[in-house]
């Protein structure tokens, strides 16, 4: 669950991990961010435009991944489980429960808010990941793996060699996993989108809005652990405080209640925790801090290698009396038994059992023949003090085959939630069973329209009474919902004719309802009309929204063809988790101008997370949020932004008007808004938002906003919207790649 509040407090601030791992420092001096660090970061889209891994730009991981024997994989990694290494020492003689702790914690980073961290990418192996307390001495467990990694190379992952290690774990100790699946790629650097937290240092907690409420958008309780604090909250034993805190920061990892219990038992129904000595005492500094010898290598502490006393938590000893069997040991004593909170040797909350009979009952992880008694954490006797969490605890107990499944689902959506639909899980040991929590999509049981029919559906919604802003805006509305952190969302599936999407006040449910209606009319009439040859509502939303630009750009001069690949199809109420895709609902939608009053942080700073969530580059949003306001699809068909006296014409009037020394711009009387009026007579020519001023107040984005406002700017314009905009139009189909 997590290290205690006790634990060593690091000299390193994050910020200062964040200015080392900084592409914008340089060796002379502080980077721009320190001098001037309210401006406008763009650093999280230059991950998109740049190749930072040393492979072919070509090489294809999924494909590599079924090249595999995974037997043979999965065999090589068992044998390092019960392998003892000189180096480091095995509780019990075996790997298994730190292997699990390991997977656990890499994927357990997910948070639904915005899709990002969890285990694609192998992110653990970078700052802050690889130096936060809570996974302290995991450094070593991906040590140990290193040959099985270096015998099957870019083949093996380390985002896949992680999860899959912990689930080789998990079936050597008895127990059958719901399955595993591959194709995950890895990164090479840390993910700089991922807000972690406001705090300075680690083991603090400025996260709370309110007592107990933790910060939205944040996945744990307390900087540098997973969830929370094992010690309870404040490193006090309070269970019932504990139970709130669980609940909150797992329900942000899209588990529920039954979810959760089941998790938290069926780990702990493995290993121990360590806490001999006191970690601030005896730890040497976390890998980032580490001296350069011990090759990345932290928290050193030599009794771990003289006689194999590891200290990482605090707390100490097993929560069973057989630590490396699956059974129903952990529910057991943790309902049978009182327990009552001590301080442990290594100077953390933990309880024990105010009973004598577990007293001396389970194995000493390292001597042979001597007996240690079971302990507790606060956060374990939370699942029995809370009283949801004890009525599905005490399920588990009179149904163990019950408890099996539920752990067994619940590791593998733990360990696959970021890997988005179901047609990107690769493997032999995949689930044939399709989850709701996959997004799934039905086949597509017909003949795609092919280039003929695709003209005429084009014909036939342009000749309709929705305008291009209207189409334009309707497919940016179902195709923008996309999230490339954890490839939720986008077009297919057409849930943006189901609630909670066409509801959402950011795509005009008015509106909406009249656009799809029209587009429903146009399916029945088409489909009716052919025998085997159909065509789904999510591909007309999208193929409405290119007819749209093509005409918008043929207006403005230019004979272009948005690219379209058929073959999206309709997913139905049945197949939609109505409560997890609300997460995918924009605050701010800056490509739309939809900027409301009470936003938790600048319009821009939305504008550039949501151009990261859909993998775009400087580039790339700055030429979409041009093209779209002169095609007028703004929220509301407000005039904000609309730099041009010629909507719905794709021109670069956006950029030519907003970069004009002829147009003297002042904050509005409304917020979020600035108005520009004509420095000559002072008369009002333009209304515009913080979306729409930062492409002429920030140089970077300014350098940008140049090229396309220039008089040999506006066919390129052209170009690269419609390249960016198909993007996001296809970023969903995994079916074509």
């Amino acid at each position: 669950m997590g290290i205690p509040s006790n634990f060593y407090q690091s000299k390193l601030r994050t910020a200062g991990w964040m200015s080392s791992n900084n592409a914008d420092e340089t060796f002379t001096g502080k980077s721009n961010q320190d001098w001037w660090p309210e401006r406008l970061s763009l650093e999280i889209l230059d991950q998109n435009g740049q190749k930072s891994d040393p492979l072919e730009a070509d090489f294809d991981y999924a494909e590599a991944f079924q090249a595999l024997d995974l037997e043979e994989v999965k065999s090589d990694i068992e044998a390092v489980l019960t392998e003892p290494q000189d180096w480091w020492p095995a509780d019990y003689g075996h790997y298994g429960p730190f292997m699990i702790r390991m997977a656990w914690h890499s994927a357990g980073t997910y948070r639904a808010h915005d899709g990002r961290g969890g285990a694609a990418g192998a992110r653990q192996r970078f700052a802050p990941l690889n130096s936060w307390p809570d996974n302290a001495n995991l450094d070593k467990a991906r040590r140990l793996l290193w040959p099985v990694k270096q015998k099957y190379g870019r083949n093996l992952s380390w985002s896949d060699l992680i999860v899959l290690a912990g689930n080789v774990a998990v079936e050597s100790m008895g127990f059958q996993t719901y399955g595993f699946a591959g194709g995950r790629k890895d990164d090479f650097d840390t993910d700089k989108a991922v807000n972690w937290g406001p705090e300075d240092e680690l083991e603090t907690q400025d996260r709370f809005e309110q007592p107990g409420d933790i910060e939205k958008g944040l996945g744990a309780s307390v900087m540098g652990l997973i969830y929370v604090n094992p010690e309870g909250p404040d490193g006090q034993p309070d269970p019932e405080a504990s139970a709130k805190n669980i609940r909150q920061t797992f329900s942000r990892m899209a588990m529920n209640d039954k979810q959760t219990a089941a998790l938290i038992a069926g780990g702990h129904t493995f290993g121990k925790v360590h806490g001999k000595d006191d970690p601030e005492e005896v730890l040497g500094p976390e890998p980032e801090a580490a001296p350069m010898e011990n090759m990345g290598l932290g928290w050193q502490n030599d009794a771990a290698v003289e006689d194999g006393e590891v200290t990482t938590s605090g707390i100490e000893g097993p929560w069973t009396q057989s630590p490396i069997n699956w059974d129903m040991g952990y529910v057991n004593n943790l309902l049978d038994y009182e327990w009552e909170p001590e301080k442990g040797p290594g100077g953390a909350w933990q309880w024990t059992p105010k009973s004598d009979e577990l007293a001396d009952s389970a194995p000493d992880a390292l001597a042979d023949g001597e007996q240690v008694t079971p302990m507790m954490l606060t956060t374990d006797v939370a699942l029995k003090r809370d009283p949801e969490y004890r009525e599905i605890m005490e399920t588990f107990q009179e149904n163990p085959m019950e408890f099996g499944i539920a752990f067994a689902k619940a590791w593998y959506k733990l360990t696959h939630r970021d890997m988005g639909p179901p047609e990107r899980f690769l493997g032999p040991e995949v689930p044939e069973e399709t989850m709701i929590w996959q997004d799934p999509i039905p086949d597509a049981e017909y003949e795609l329209v092919g280039d003929e029919a695709v003209a005429h559906l084009k014909n036939e919604i342009l000749e309709t009474d929705i305008t291009r802003a209207q189409l334009v805006k309707t497919a940016w509305a179902s195709a923008s919902t996309y999230r490339d952190s954890d490839k939720r969302g986008g077009a297919n599936g057409a849930r943006i004719r189901l609630e909670p999407q066409r509801s959402w006040d950011v795509n005009e449910p008015e509106q909406l309802e009249q656009v799809l209606e029209t587009y429903e009319r146009i399916q029945a009439e088409f489909n009716e009309s052919r025998d085997e040859v159909q065509v789904s509502l999510a591909d007309l939303v999208v193929l409405g929204g290119n007819a749209a630009v093509e005409a918008a750009a043929a207006d403005a001069g230019y004979d272009i063809d948005v690219p379209f690949e058929p073959g999206r199809t309709d997913a139905t109420a049945e197949q939609t988790d109505a409560d997890s895709f609300d997460a995918l609902k924009p605050e701010v939608d800056g490509f739309r101008n939809y900027v409301p009053d009470d936003i938790s942080r600048p319009a821009e700073e939305l504008l550039v997370d949501k151009a990261d969530l859909l993998n775009l580059t400087p580039d790339e949003m700055t030429a979409l949020v041009g093209g779209m306001r002169t095609i007028g699809a703004t929220y509301g068909d407000s005039e904000y932004g609309v730099l041009t006296d010629q909507p719905a014409v794709l021109t670069n009037d956006f950029f030519v008007n907003l970069l004009s020394m002829e147009t003297n711009w002042e904050p509005s009387v409304e917020e979020q808004v600035f108005a520009g009026y004509d420095r000559d007579t002072g008369d009002l020519k333009w209304k515009a938002t913080r979306a729409d001023l930062i492409f002429g107040s920030h140089s970077r984005l300014r350098s940008i906003a140049e090229v396309y406002a220039a008089a040999d700017g506006e066919e390129k314009l052209v170009e690269d919207f419609v390249d960016a905009w198909a993007k996001v139009m296809q970023a969903d189909r995994f079916d074509l790649t």
